[in-house]
């Protein structure tokens, strides 16, 4: 008789710390999954509580789930670096078809029965039209533009950077949470813009805002 436990997703969070993101190019800092979700889970943290300051009802247990969550299916294909994820609607919904059958087969197999109708709930994709699928898809984002950042910061001329910091800005800016967008703007991008960077962020910046 085979008996299914919670050891082996217990055991697979370690693999999500060896899977790193934007793999194969060179880097001045390594970024894993695992770190990624739980900064996720802070910036939505942050913009959640900015959010309800502003009259919005957040179910944080929801917000909660989505965001530690959100990227648990890249143990079964790893991280697909975004304009590969991005390069048509036929892949991207390829791939997430992909993840979600993985997922629905690691769960019917390693999680005990007990819990896998809380799991399929739990796991599955968290970006949606409520307001926490928005702060989720907001934090995402916003680590993006901040990996993105931190490389154009330092001198990384690798074009897949622009690339993501650009894609990541204007998401972020057209992603409908108008408290949220609003202090990005006029906060964090001011405040990002005031650093000293070794390539010009400010240019970059405007090349997106200008047209929004």
């Amino acid at each position: 008789m085979i008996i299914i436990g919670i050891h082996t997703f217990f055991t697979s969070l370690n693999d999500l710390e060896r899977i790193i993101r934007c793999p194969g190019r060179f880097k001045f800092e390594e970024h894993n999954v695992a770190a990624h979700s739980w900064k996720v889970s802070q910036y939505a943290m942050f913009f959640g509580t900015l959010e309800e300051m502003n009259g919005a009802k957040i179910n944080w247990k929801s917000l909660y789930e989505k965001t530690i969550n959100h990227d648990f299916a890249e143990v079964f294909i790893g991280d697909i670096k975004t304009p590969v994820k991005h390069a048509s609607p036929e892949l991207k919904e390829m791939l997430a078809h992909v993840e979600e059958k993985m997922m629905e087969k690691f769960i019917r197999e390693e999680i005990p029965p007990d819990y896998q109708q809380i799991f399929f709930e739990r796991m599955k994709e968290g970006k949606d039209s409520t307001i926490e699928g928005r702060l989720l898809e907001f934090a995402d984002k916003l680590d993006q533009f901040y990996e993105a950042f931190a490389e154009l910061k330092r001198g990384n001329t690798d074009k897949e950077f622009v690339y993501m910091y650009q894609s990541a800005l204007a998401k972020l800016i057209e992603i409908p949470l108008k408290n949220s967008v609003q202090y990005f703007r006029n906060e964090i991008l001011n405040d990002a813009m005031a650093e000293e960077t070794q390539i010009d962020l400010t240019h970059l910046t405007q090349e997106i805002l200008q047209n929004k």
